[in-house]
């Protein structure tokens, strides 16, 4: 098994390529070890020492680091990632809490459904494509008076340039699109 890796806009991240399917629909982000519950591959990585945080997306494994340095960490989490592709095990246990995948709560009210409507499909379509190639997901939240609400997750969450992503890009583009939208801001 090769397993190639790349690196992220976030200098702290660093996104793990197995060549196989990682999760099949949906995401999963954890941020400690107790956000590991239910996965084998997650738990086993947060067993290596730096690492602070995880996140699957359907081909990539994205890992963000606490302390340490790559050239340190990167053979053991290549190595975690191995092993477990190997045992045959699942990446998330099906009985486990959030094994479903994304499960977070949307709000906004329903005379607003048909503007969500083509929110979310401008974000599927021309947003998360582009963010998953950095090694982490944008999903929407919620929309209410005007302002979207988008969670970022993996290689986005605590990105340096997050912030530029959200007011420059996916806001601009949101605006072209649907002009009631004012804002975009971050969960």
């Amino acid at each position: 098994m090769f397993i190639q890796t790349e690196a992220t806009p976030n200098p702290a991240t660093l996104k793990f390529l197995p060549g196989r399917v990682v999760m099949e629909r949906g995401t999963f982000d954890a941020r400690d070890p107790a956000g590991a519950e239910g996965s084998p591959l997650a738990q086993r990585l947060f067993a290596i020492p730096g690492v602070a945080g995880v996140f699957f997306g359907y081909d990539f494994v994205t890992i963000t680091k606490g302390e340490g340095e790559w050239q340190h960490l990167k053979p053991a989490i290549l190595g975690a990632i191995m092993e477990h592709f190997m045992s045959g095990q699942p990446v998330i246990e099906t009985t486990a809490p959030g094994a479903g995948g994304d499960a977070d709560e949307e709000f906004f009210a329903e005379e607003d459904a048909d503007t969500v409507a083509t929110i979310k499909d401008l974000l599927e379509t021309r947003v998360r494509p582009a963010v998953a190639g950095d090694g982490g997901d944008i999903t929407f939240r919620g929309y209410r008076d005007g302002v979207v609400f988008l969670a970022m997750k993996g290689a986005c969450a605590g990105c340096p340039s997050s912030t530029a992503t959200l007011k420059h890009g996916i806001q601009n583009l949101l605006r072209h699109f649907v002009p009631e939208v004012q804002e975009v801001q971050q969960i």
